[in-house]
């Protein structure tokens, strides 16, 4: 009987938790996070913070470009609020400007994966165009909670 009740409850927990998960808020926030972090490498191996790894270059583009795949879908109408969310209202006034942002760090980040930089000079000429994308696309679709 106990084993039955704790599955149950198990179960009903990761149902939750999936539900939870499918809202696009949490997702677009996962996927951001994802990219935060990666950034977090770029940023300091531009400064010279950390020394410069080809191989963590590449995985760290490689990440932010996964989190191009499908985000779109992840500001559906009725997603604008919730969850702590930091999506400006004009990702859905202006969806086609919105829509070219993305596209373009999809192409920045996937440039910058198959350019495979093995030196600094290189690894600093892509770093620039991804982290350009990346600030205009804060300045103009994100609503920052400070």
């Amino acid at each position: 009987m106990k084993n039955a009740l704790a599955l149950a409850l198990a179960t009903l927990f990761l149902s939750g938790q999936a539900a939870l998960a499918a809202e696009p808020q949490v997702e677009r926030q996962q996927a951001m996070k994802s990219v935060g972090q990666a950034m977090g490498t770029l940023a300091k191996t531009a400064k010279g913070e950390i020394d410069y790894d080809a191989v963590a270059v590449e995985e760290a583009f490689a990440a932010m470009n996964t989190a191009t795949v499908n985000f779109i879908d992840k500001f559906p109408e009725g997603s604008e609020t919730g969850h702590e969310t930091e999506a400006s209202p004009n990702i859905w006034s202006d969806r086609p400007g919105f829509e070219k942002a993305v596209k373009q760090f999809d192409t920045d980040t996937a440039n910058a994966v198959a350019a495979a930089p093995q030196d600094i000079a290189a690894f600093r000429a892509e770093f620039g165009k991804v982290a350009q994308n990346c600030k205009t696309c804060h300045e103009t679709y994100r609503v920052s909670k400070k």
